[in-house]
């Protein structure tokens, strides 16, 4: 501490010479100072020996020459106690930042600013629940937390502030008060609830819906979020469901309420955590495919996954290989993969026997539910027509630097109230406004005089998916990978399974509520039972899938259920175009299907929704206005539909489909809900493409002319062609490419984004640029109506290769290294901008041969 405490010091003197100089020699000295020396006490020890209090046995760890480490220890416990120690040696700023999100004590990091963002957290529960499910694991699983745990802390023993992390320096200047505390078991279980937010389903989409149905009519609506189209492909295309009928249920009786102010607020509260986990894009979701024998050069499967998340430094994922030296039941570990940094395990990745893939489900686990209040008594609301009291206590929110903060939290019997600022109730609808007026006349519902939006999520029920993965890393055949997989309660994921044996498979896992009404489109009354869950999918009667006559399994977040199935899973679906991609590429494949044609179809850039839109120039016959429409025109017309980095066509068709998009649909939304783009657009211009004269072709905001298709096409070319010129010039052949426009800068999620170029420098890496885009199988994100600029991403790439497991190929989006200016802190983004791999090792000789260090663990 006293060697920290000086370091600081000399930090706080830099600062000071670059105030008094106001120099830029000054600020490249600061700079220097602690990108050459301070950074590098924090780079981790991979060579020698150590030895280490809490270790059975000798533990030896190999770092290949990307910097991904391979243990080998002989008990379990000596596995996950070294796993919990490399992942501190590598990211134990990111683990911290984690844990303090996931436990709503981001302000006892980062002061002041993030108590509304912690009220949230601790509203929505999250560490209560991970404590309830601490206390409901079993032995074996407590012993693995336990184990990782003091791996951990024994790291946090011996290594404090700037020798944990860079960052631990600027978070001196902004919060001195910090102080690190020991790892907890339960720090690990609220990731797990921090991953479902992330992966969350459609609680946006039901508060938007909500929203139009004020000034849009249902079938208007209905075209904004239309049904998955039933030329797209499903994951599974018939499950034996015996003596099923449907149990969808969607007459709501109702259409909806005028709750703006409380659906507002409640939209609000949400986005507090997009900062920390990333919003909830359309593209946020993965790919994943296997492959049978049959279709391929080996004669034994592939198994793909590019799981797509927010964009992030350093990367979400831990890659590491986790090896019993002698397989037994005492130590029956045997995987490679990629981990969370603060939970012990493999994610995603293999074992010895099976591999496994992950794509997000989506599925409608999230109801909102309208609660009455009793206007004589706020500590009330209505349940079956009887006034019962809210559940409710107090929260501390410790505020580093500054006074504690008490928060009351309400819970009614569908889960926390998340609609409250803290303030009094009020009316939610002024009477005497015609819109309302106009609006309760439509839908002919009596509302609540006072009420608050309460949240029913299945995440909040005590239950971690770790322990489905831990069975996962064990599991050696199709039978225990279905028992690991019935474990996984939330987020449902699409579980995609391979094995040495030649087998291909696919389960989907989860609590899938079953309603008593309703379909999970929009809030509903909470003051009934007529909404209620009657419980859940039984795991049985969950879709799923074994060799099927196909050859192959394709997920990418699409309809997973065949068109018959009796249970409702969600009707907010990815709308298929990356899975249709996949599925032609498969289908079309030109030989026996080999790595590198995977490689291609991971790095696959063809926009399908263009194939629909541009052909209607044809119809329009348009004669350009001058030369550079002509350009434009002309480039389009003869374009491939690949947005590859280097394709100047790509650049102006996704410039021109920013306006087709927004001059077509903004007019018609209030202003937070105006169009980002992705799947769901593409397939309401599907729908209306061929009905040139549609409500939603007209503007709005001109008057006396109704516009139609084809003057909105050639308005939005308009628009296109003066935007590049303005920012680009008149010569056309200076316009950019798309690499030029649509980059992928990753960002620290803490002290990235501060304002603050230094920190900003110290911390952040790019722009590096790439093709791809939304709904593209290659699918690097962009928010329409923001920037091109990618915010969701494949977060990593694997091959595994059943016929030989080390043969397999990865890559992942920065580097193995949570340090900056580590070699390993950024080596790999751009391979993963290339859609380039390395070796995922898996043989001891291999992983040996390749070894850039050989750290030996010892008690």
């Amino acid at each position: 501490m006293k060697k920290t405490s000086k370091i600081l010091g000399r930090i706080l003197l830099g600062v000071l010479i670059i105030a008094l100089i106001g120099a830029s020699a000054g600020l490249f000295y600061f700079k220097s100072y602690l990108t050459n020396t301070v950074a590098k006490e924090s780079f981790p020890q991979i060579e020698g020996d150590i030895q280490v209090e809490g270790l059975e046995g000798q533990v030896d760890v190999y770092r290949d020459q990307m910097g991904i480490p391979h243990i080998y220890a002989s008990t379990s416990h000596d596995l996950f106690f070294a796993q919990g120690y490399v992942h501190a040696q590598e990211r134990f700023w990111q683990m911290d930042a984690w844990r303090h999100i996931g436990s709503g004590e981001l302000s006892e990091m980062f002061g002041n600013g993030q108590v509304e963002t912690d009220a949230f957290l601790r509203t929505l529960g999250w560490r209560k629940t991970a404590e309830a499910e601490w206390e409901q694991l079993g032995p074996e699983s407590q012993a693995i937390l336990q184990a990782y745990t003091d791996g951990v802390n024994a790291y946090l023993k011996d290594h404090s502030d700037t020798a944990l992390s860079l960052e631990y320096a600027v978070l001196g200047l902004l919060s001195p008060d910090y102080v690190i505390e020991p790892w907890e078991p339960v720090h690990s279980l609220t990731w797990g609830k921090a991953m479902a937010w992330d992966l969350r389903g459609n609680m946006g989409e039901e508060i938007e819906r909500a929203e139009l149905l004020k000034t849009l009519t249902p079938e208007q609506v209905a075209l904004l979020y239309p049904e998955y189209p039933k030329d797209h492909p499903v994951i599974v295309n018939e499950i034996p469901v015996a003596g099923q009928t449907s149990m969808v249920k969607t007459d709501l009786g109702l259409s909806t309420f005028d709750y703006s102010s409380a659906l507002e607020a409640t939209a609000y509260n949400a986005s507090l955590l997009d900062p920390m986990l990333g919003a909830l894009g359309d593209g946020i979701g993965s790919n994943s495919w296997a492959v049978s024998g049959e279709l391929t050069d080996t004669g034994m499967p592939y198994l793909a996954n590019d799981p797509h998340l927010g964009i992030q430094m350093p990367s979400i994922w831990f890659q590491v290989g986790l090896h019993c030296i002698e397989r037994s039941e005492d130590c029956p570990f045997e995987v490679a993969g990629f981990s969370f940094a603060g939970v012990p395990g493999v994610v995603i990745g293999h074992n010895d026997k099976i591999a496994w893939g992950f794509t997000n489900v989506g599925p409608d686990v999230m109801d909102l539910y309208i609660e009455k209040v009793n206007p004589e008594n706020p500590n009330q609301y209505e349940v079956n027509g009887e006034w019962v009291d809210f559940e409710s206590y107090e929260e501390t929110i410790n505020v580093v630097g500054g006074e504690s903060v008490t928060i009351t939290v309400r819970k009614t019997r569908h889960g926390p109230v998340i609609s409250e600022t803290y303030g009094a109730l009020k009316n939610e609808g002024d009477p005497e406004d015609e819109e309302f007026i106009a609006f309760k006349d439509r839908v002919g519902v009596d509302l609540p005089e006072q009420y608050v939006i309460a949240l029913s999520w299945t995440a909040l029920t005590p239950s971690t998916p770790f322990e489905a993965i831990w069975g996962l890393d064990q599991a050696q055949n199709w039978e225990e990978f279905r028992t690991a997989a019935s474990n996984f309660h939330v987020p449902a994921q699409n579980l995609l399974y391979a094995d040495v044996e030649g087998n291909i498979g696919y389960q989907m896992p989860g609590d899938i509520p079953i309603r008593k009404n309703g379909d999970g489109t929009l809030p509903v009354p909470g003051w009934t039972d007529e909404y209620e869950w009657t419980g859940f999918i039984p795991f049985e009667e969950l879709p799923y899938a074994f060799n099927p006559d196909e050859g192959y399994i394709v997920t990418a977040n699409n309809q997973v259920n065949p068109w018959d199935y009796p249970y409702l899973i969600t009707k907010d679906w990815d709308y298929g175009y990356r899975a249709q991609r996949i599925v032609d590429m498969i289908e079309t494949a030109p030989d026996k299907i080999d790595k590198a044609y995977i490689q291609s179809m991971q790095g696959d850039a063809t926009d399908l929704s263009a194939q629909g839109i541009l052909p209607i120039w044809d119809e329009i016959n348009y004669q350009a206005a001058n030369s550079n429409e002509a350009y434009a025109l002309d480039l389009l017309q003869k374009w491939d539909f690949t947005c590859q980095a280097d394709s100047q066509a790509c650049a102006v068709y996704q410039w021109f489909w920013w306006n087709l998009d927004q001059n077509t649909l903004n007019d018609d939304l209030p202003e937070k809900n105006w169009v980002s783009g992705g799947s769901k657009d593409f397939e309401t211009f599907r729908l209306l493409l061929p009905e040139p004269e549609n409500f939603f072709w007209d503007d709005k905001t001109t008057a006396n002319v109704v516009e139609t298709r084809n003057d909105i096409f050639i308005t939005s070319l308009t628009e296109t062609v003066s935007q590049l010129e303005k920012e680009y010039g008149n010569n056309p052949a200076k316009w950019p490419r798309w690499g030029d426009l649509h980059t992928a800068t990753f960002r620290n999620g803490t002290l990235g984004e501060s304002g603050v170029s230094l920190i900003e420098d110290l911390f952040n890496r790019g722009p590096f640029p790439t093709g791809g885009g939304q709904s593209i199988v290659n699918a690097t994100g962009w928010d329409l109506g923001t920037s091109f600029e990618i915010d969701w991403l494949p977060s990593m790439r694997m091959i595994v290769d059943m016929g030989n497991l080390n043969n397999s190929l990865t890559v992942h989006t920065t580097g193995q290294s949570g340090h900056a200016y580590h070699p390993h802190y950024a080596d790999m983004a751009p391979l993963w901008a290339d859609v380039s791999y390395y070796p995922m090792w898996w043989d001891q000789e291999s992983i040996i041969d390749d070894a850039e260090g050989h750290l030996i663990l010892k008690p």
